[in-house]
């Protein structure tokens, strides 16, 4: 099987502020993020000569994007795979680079989630309803009832390891201009928050928000006339991996991991040539939908090992100043999820530490970077894990 390893690099990226932005349009959002990631690649919008969209309900066609932007008569693709979207519509522009087919494209995520007037994720933006299935508290809420069991944790000791997660992701938006919500969060209120599903509370739940996020990819070798100094991404792998929905129907599955997470990640290490995870990644970016999901993350993507995710918590590996620094840039707790934006957004921090452009977050010795996303869909999960990391 084939490999993307260090064929396709990313060499310019934008990212808009995420939040409730009444004040813009899908399209004046668009428009921001790919002239921020065309000034930082150093192209003009005549360079791209393809294009991908990534949106789960903000655009049905691909001229969503080549409209505000001019892109007349170019290819351009729209994507949709819910919450991995953003993820996916890098993954495609990234194959088409590898496969030689184009030298410079642009893949661009956007949601604009708030106009709709209910606090809920839209899936079509025709009709606008809330989901006949329910919100996703419960069956993420069930996670964190059935970890805390089968490991032990009364709910108090639960709550406050879930808590800690939340705490952490706060800690590092309040230091991010672009985040949806930049203030840090006591403990106590996370723990004492109003109930969203027992014993996710407020802050356990990542909110509603409006985003956009673009990347400019290309070839390894243009990378290197656009940017002689390195001041560039390689791709190093991206996975998906598209689960039955096994949770549902197999009485023997334990509920406290999600199977998708664990193949995904296994596809990603064993392309990039990873062996031990909490070693060699210098920052991971993680689906925070929910802090059991974090927590499980950790586990699935072999962080640490079964039932310890409590243990690492507690001493600090996932912290900014940690081995393994998780949602360095606050995560969805702190930025929302616009669902076609967040897994380029997850994206451009990496980018930003490695230029060394993090602000008082940025790291001391940024490296290889992973990026999350966990999507829900009829049947099962949906995940996508992508490795990042500058040129040696």
């Amino acid at each position: 099987m084939g490999s993307i390893k260090d064929r396709v690099a990313i060499v310019g990226m934008g990212c808009i502020k995420f939040g409730e932005n009444w004040d813009q349009s899908a399209w004046d959002m668009i428009v921001d993020a790919a002239y921020e990631a065309y000034e930082d690649a150093g192209i003009e919008p005549k360079d791209i000569q393809a294009a991908w969209l990534g949106t789960v309900s903000s655009g049905e066609v691909g001229n969503f994007l080549s409209t505000p932007l001019k892109l007349q008569y170019i290819p351009v693709t729209r994507v949709e795979n819910r919450c991995a979207t953003g993820t996916d519509t890098v993954r495609n522009a990234c194959f088409a680079v590898a496969a030689g087919i184009y030298d410079i494209v642009l893949a661009l995520g956007v949601e604009k989630q708030k106009d709709y007037g209910f606090a809920g994720v839209v899936r079509n933006m025709e009709h606008p309803v809330i989901d006949p299935r329910g919100a996703a508290y419960p069956q993420f809420a069930e996670k964190a009832v059935r970890y805390f069991h089968h490991y032990g944790l009364d709910p108090a000791e639960g709550k406050e390891t879930i808590g800690k997660i939340s705490v952490n992701s706060h800690h590092n938006g309040s230091m991010n201009p672009k985040a949806h919500f930049q203030k840090e969060v006591a403990l106590e209120k996370v723990i004492n928050a109003p109930i969203m599903g027992w014993p996710l509370g407020l802050f356990d739940c990542c909110p509603v928000t409006d985003g956009a996020a673009a990347a400019i990819i290309t070839s390894p070798e243009v990378a290197k006339t656009l940017k002689p100094n390195g001041d560039y991404l390689l791709v190093k792998s991206i996975a998906i991996s598209a689960g039955p929905g096994d949770h549902n129907r197999r009485e023997d599955y334990d509920q406290i991991h999600f199977e998708e997470t664990v193949r995904a990640g296994q596809m990603a290490y064993a392309e990039a040539g990873i062996k031990d995870p909490f070693k060699e990644l210098s920052m991971a970016e993680l689906h925070d939908c929910f802090s059991i999901t974090e927590l499980i993350t950790y586990e699935d993507l072999g962080f640490c090992p079964k039932g310890e995710a409590k243990d690492y918590i507690e001493s600090g590996a996932f912290a900014l100043e940690g081995e393994l620094p998780v949602q360095v840039d606050g995560g969805l707790k702190s930025f929302g999820h616009p669902l076609g934006a967040s897994g380029i957004r997850m994206i451009y921090e990496i980018y930003l530490q490695n230029q060394g452009k993090a602000g008082d977050r940025q790291l001391k010795k940024p490296g290889l970077g992973l990026t999350h996303n966990l999507g829900g869909a009829e049947g099962g999960y949906i995940i996508s894990v992508g490795i990042f990391g500058p040129p040696e």
